[in-house]
C-alpha cells in the first residue's frame, strides 16, 4: 500500500466538494429560496447526519479491517493487532468472508433506516412545518425523496470501506469529485428550474447512485473477481464477532460526537425561528467544510497508519501525525478569518435573505469546531490500533449537552449562544485535552519532534 502525494491533493478536493458541495450551491439557494426554506434544508441536513449513527460505527471498522487483510493478516480480532501475517499476501477467503458480512449486515441497516424515517421522521418534520408558510406538499415531497437517498445510501455504504481499507485513496476520491459535479450541475439546473428544495434533494440522489455504482467497478476488477469465485468464504458469523465490539464502541463515539454537533439544530428548530436556525446553519456549514478540509493529510493517511501499526512503525506515525496537526490548524485558521473578515460582505453581494450569525458568536463557531476537530482528529491515530477508549466519555458528552442545550433554550434568554457554549463546556471538561494527550504518550511525541517537523515543513515549502 503506498499513499503518495497525488492522494492527497486528490483528498483535499474530494473532501472539499463532498464537504463544501453544499455551499457551493449556496449562491444560488440563498438566491432562489426563502429564509425558511434554507432553514428546513438545515434541518434536512442535520436528519441525514443523525440518520448516519444506524452504521453505528461499522463503516471505519471493516474500512480498519479491510487494510489489515490487504496488509497480510489472515485473522481478525476483537481488540489489538493480529501477530499473524502471511508475508504480505491477501487472505482471500478472510476478505471473502468480510465482504458477506457487510453485505449481510447492511441490508438489514437499510430496512431499520426506511421504518425509522418513515415513522419518527415523519412526525418530527409534521412538527417543524407546524409554522411553515411555504408549499407544505412540495416539502413533504423533497423529505420523501430524502428517505430514499438515506436508505440506498446506507444499503451501498461498504463500498466506501472497501475502496478505502485497499489503499485506493486517489481512485475513490476522484469517484467522489465526479459524482459531486454531476451532483452541482444538476442541482443548479433544477434550482434555476423553480424546483425549490426537491431539486436538492433529487440532485443527492443522483450523486449516491453515481457514486456508488463506480465505487462498485473500481473495487471489483476482473482478477479480483476472478480470486474471489474460486475462493470459500469465510464464516460471516466469525468476522462479525471480530469486528463488531470495536464497531460497537466506534458508534457511539460518533453518536456522542453527532449528538454534540447535531442536537443544537434539531433541539433549535423547536425554540428559535427557522430564520434564524438558517443563520445558524448556515454558519455551522461554513466551519464543518473547514473542519473537514483542514485535517484531510491525516485521514488520508490512516490505511497506511494501519499498516504501520501492523508493521510496528510508529516513528512514521508519528511524523504524519505532527505534520498533519500542523496544516489541519493552519488551513482552519486562514479559512477563520476569511469567514469571519468578508463573509457578511460576500452574503451582501448575494443579496442573500440568509445572513451570517453576529462577529461573537463566529467566534464562538470557531472555538467549538477547532475542539471538536483536533480530538477528533486524535481519536482517528488511537482507534488504528483497533482500540476505541474514548466510546464511553463520547456518548457521556453527547448527552450532557444535548441536555445543556435543552435547559438553556427552555428556562434561559441567551437564545443561540447556548447552541455553542453548551459543546465547548462539555468538550472543555474532557474530551479536548485528554485525546490528543493520550497520542503524546502512546507516540512518545517531545516537543523536539514537534519542532524538527515544522522546520521539515518550512524546508518543504
Amino acid at each position: 500500500m503506498k499513499i503518495s502525494k497525488k492522494d492527497v491533493i486528490w483528498s483535499f478536493s474530494a473532501t472539499f466538494f463532498k464537504v463544501a458541495s453544499s455551499a457551493l450551491l449556496l449562491p444560488l439557494i440563498l438566491r432562489m429560496l426563502p429564509a425558511e426554506d434554507v432553514g428546513l434544508y438545515t434541518i434536512f441536513l442535520s436528519v441525514t447526519t443523525m440518520v448516519s449513527l444506524f452504521d453505528f460505527g461499522f463503516s471505519p471498522s471493516f474500512s480498519r479491517n479491510i487494510s489489515y487483510i490487504f496488509s497480510g493478516v489472515n485473522e481478525l480480532k476483537k481488540e489489538g493487532l493480529s501477530e499473524s501475517v502471511k508475508n504480505g499476501k491477501v487472505d482471500y477467503c478472510l476478505l471473502k468472508g468480510t465482504i458477506d458480512s457487510m453485505k449481510w449486515l447492511y441490508i438489514r441497516i437499510a430496512f431499520a433506516v426506511f421504518f425509522f424515517l418513515a415513522i419518527a421522521g415523519t412526525y418530527y418534520i409534521s412538527l417543524v412545518l407546524d409554522n411553515y408558510s411555504g408549499n407544505i406538499p412540495h416539502a413533504y415531497i423533497a423529505w420523501g425523496i430524502l428517505c430514499i437517498i438515506n436508505c440506498y445510501n446506507l444499503y451501498t455504504y461498504y463500498y466506501d470501506s472497501l475502496l478505502i481499507g485497499k489503499g485506493l485513496i486517489k481512485t475513490s476520491k476522484q469517484i467522489i469529485v465526479f459524482s459531486q459535479i454531476i451532483f452541482l450541475l444538476a442541482a443548479t439546473f433544477l434550482l434555476l428550474l423553480g424546483y425549490g428544495l426537491i431539486a436538492i434533494v433529487s440532485s443527492q440522489l443522483l450523486y449516491v447512485v453515481i457514486s456508488r455504482t463506480l465505487s462498485r467497478k473500481a473495487f471489483f476488477t476482473i482478477e479480483l473477481r476472478s480470486k474471489l469465485k474460486k475462493t470459500v468464504s469465510g464464516l460471516r458469523s466469525s468476522v462479525l464477532k471480530s469486528v463488531t465490539p470495536n464497531a460497537i464502541k466506534l458508534g457511539l463515539t460518533i453518536l456522542g460526537g453527532i449528538l454534540i454537533q447535531r442536537s443544537a439544530i434539531i433541539i433549535g428548530s423547536l425554540f428559535i425561528p427557522l430564520s434564524d436556525i438558517a443563520s445558524y446553519g448556515l454558519t455551522r456549514q461554513l466551519f464543518d467544510i473547514l473542519s473537514g478540509l483542514a485535517p484531510v493529510y491525516i485521514t488520508t493517511y490512516i490505511p497506511l497508519i494501519s499498516k504501520y501499526r501492523v508493521e510496528g512503525k510508529n516513528e512514521k506515525i508519528k511524523s504524519i501525525y505532527i505534520k498533519g496537526t500542523i496544516i489541519s490548524f493552519m488551513i482552519f485558521f486562514i479559512g477563520f478569518f476569511i469567514i469571519y473578515l468578508f463573509g457578511e460582505n460576500a452574503l451582501a453581494l448575494l443579496g442573500s435573505e440568509t445572513i451570517l450569525l453576529p462577529k461573537g458568536l463566529i467566534v464562538a463557531a470557531m472555538l467549538v469546531t477547532i475542539l471538536e476537530m483536533n480530538h477528533a482528529s486524535a481519536g482517528n491515530i488511537l482507534v488504528t490500533k483497533n482500540e476505541v477508549p474514548f466510546f464511553k466519555p463520547s456518548i457521556i458528552s453527547g448527552l450532557i449537552t444535548a441536555i445543556l442545550i435543552y435547559i438553556y433554550l427552555r428556562f434561559t434568554d441567551i437564545g443561540l449562544f447556548s447552541l455553542f457554549l453548551a459543546p465547548g463546556i462539555v468538550d472543555i471538561a474532557y474530551q479536548s485535552w485528554k485525546w490528543p494527550i493520550e497520542v503524546i504518550k502512546d507516540l512518545k511525541i517531545s516537543l523536539r519532534d514537534v519542532f524538527q517537523e515544522i522546520r521539515n515543513f518550512i524546508e518543504s515549502l
